[in-house]
């Protein structure tokens, strides 16, 4: 009989199995006790925590706005309650241990593979898009379009024309980024490494990953660096926690540690809790050491009055599929359609969690944002960037995302591809590591500045209230 004991970091087990829910319930619980008891309450009695995560996630976003300290607290409560609750099993009969049990664990070091580039460095910013690589004046225009069509924020193309304008900083002289989750669509591995950057490289032992990435390195300009066993390159974060931060820890110079990693269902809370309790490692050991995030879009965020301002009017003007919103509202009770905020009320709130890729997956980009906060609230430097929706593997293989991005131009959303959204995030990461960001009085001001939302926060209706539209209208574009 096959054992089901999972190894690694992994869930805590409710009457001896991982429940997800339990966890989700009680982290949320925690995070806002101290400035939402009700909140708190509230979450600790759902019951069905599948469907009734949407309001609370919701809910940590609004209990913070406040106050600076407000949202700081549930960053820390939240993060605290992560790291007190999951666990650590080393073989499959042992025990569940806490999770700082990941580092003790006794194995052989990893070594380094570095390959270096035969390429010459970019010295220009470009950036792929519908097929021709945008540069100067003609990206110039793009960002123009993408302003005025809502699809990102004036902040996000200044910070790219700003980096356009300082070439000398794509190679990130000084610097190494470490690329955790290298393989990923949306990473910066790519781009660095056009670009001539040092970029230290963590993702599974799968000979696939590592003869795709070593080839890009060979080919462009920059230096990889890359764990290994013997002949095989790669560790697995979830069960080599402690040789890949002992590895990462021996590299030299000033470390950017860059979380990338992306997994299904609840392994995506095990491997994102994989990397928190590596970064909280690290920086014990190097007091420099810098950090990197990517947010969904299809998640909540406070958002600046102007966005507000743009979708009233867009609402109001009814254009579109909005010259039937009456009947459709209709028919549906009131759930199709609605505002995407109350007009006048600020900051507003962005609700763009999506069902279907559910409450694990909500957890675990929730920790990312928690930590940025935590660590820029303490002077470190942090990268942070919202990314827009993106034709990535991983998000078509579900039908009905998928056909929700094929109708989702209908209401003025872009759905980029892998290459511009990993190409403009790098440059995003870039300007953040040279230049670093303005100063706010609150996170959720952090986390707005230069987002690339693909349009989900100036459109005139709530992205739940749109989304089955939009699939009807992507599968019969599909069928066309």
């Amino acid at each position: 009989m096959p054992n089901v004991n999972p190894t690694g970091v992994i869930i805590p087990s409710v009457d001896g199995k991982p429940s997800t829910s339990a966890l989700g319930r009680a982290v949320v619980a925690e995070a806002l006790r101290g400035v939402d008891p009700v909140g708190a309450r509230g979450a600790e009695a759902s019951t069905d925590w599948r469907h009734d995560y949407l309001v609370h996630f919701r809910r940590l976003v609004e209990a913070g706005l406040p106050s600076r300290e407000a949202a700081l607290t549930i960053a820390r409560e939240g993060l605290s309650s992560l790291h007190k609750r999951m666990r650590y099993r080393q073989k499959p009969d042992g025990t569940e241990e806490p999770l700082a049990a990941a580092f003790t664990a006794a194995a052989p070091p990893l070594t380094t593979v570095t390959v270096t580039g035969r390429g010459e460095p970019e010295r220009e910013l470009t950036v792929p898009y519908r097929g021709r690589r945008l540069a100067g004046a003609e990206l110039d225009r793009q960002l123009e379009r993408w302003v005025a069509a809502g699809t990102i924020e004036r902040s996000c193309a200044d910070t790219v024309r700003t980096v356009a304008a300082n070439p000398d900083w794509l190679s990130l002289s000084g610097r190494r980024v470490v690329v955790l989750g290298a393989g990923a669509e949306m990473g910066p591995l790519r781009a660095l490494l056009r670009w001539g950057a040092d970029v230290v490289a963590v993702d599974l032992p799968r000979p696939a990953i590592w003869e795709r990435l070593t080839g890009l390195a060979e080919r462009y300009a920059g230096r990889l660096h890359l764990p290994a066993t013997g002949d095989e390159r790669g560790a697995d974060l979830l069960h080599d926690l402690g040789r890949v931060a002992g590895w990462i820890d021996g590299l030299d110079g000033r470390l950017v540690l860059g979380n990338y990693v992306y997994a299904d269902g609840p392994l995506n809370v095990r491997v994102a809790m994989a990397v928190d309790a590596l970064t909280v490692h690290l920086r014990e050991r190097r007091p420099d050491l810098g950090l990197a995030f990517l947010a969904t879009p299809t998640d909540v965020f406070a958002v600046p009055d102007d966005a507000v301002d743009e979708a009233t009017r867009r609402y109001a003007a009814a254009s579109g599929i909005g010259r039937f919103r009456r009947p459709l509202r209709v028919l549906s009770a009131g759930r199709l359609l609605t505002r995407n905020y109350p007009p006048g009320l600020y900051p507003g709130i962005n609700d763009s969690l999506v069902p279907q890729q559910g409450p694990n997956y909500a957890l675990a980009k929730r920790l990312q944002r928690w930590r940025a906060a935590e660590a820029r609230a303490a002077g470190l430097t942090v990268a942070f960037a919202v990314a827009p929706a993106t034709r990535t593997r991983s998000v078509v293989k579900n039908r009905l995302l998928a056909a929700a991005f094929a109708g989702a131009h209908r209401f003025g959303i872009e759905i980029f591809e892998p290459a511009t959204s990993n190409t403009l995030m790098a440059a995003l990461l870039v300007h953040d590591l040279n230049a670093g960001r303005p100063a706010h009085e609150h996170p959720w001001q952090d986390e707005a500045f230069a987002a690339a939302h693909g349009g989900l926060w100036r459109q005139p209706y709530s992205a739940r209230s749109a989304l089955g539209i939009a699939v009807l209208m992507g599968i019969g574009g599909a069928r066309g």
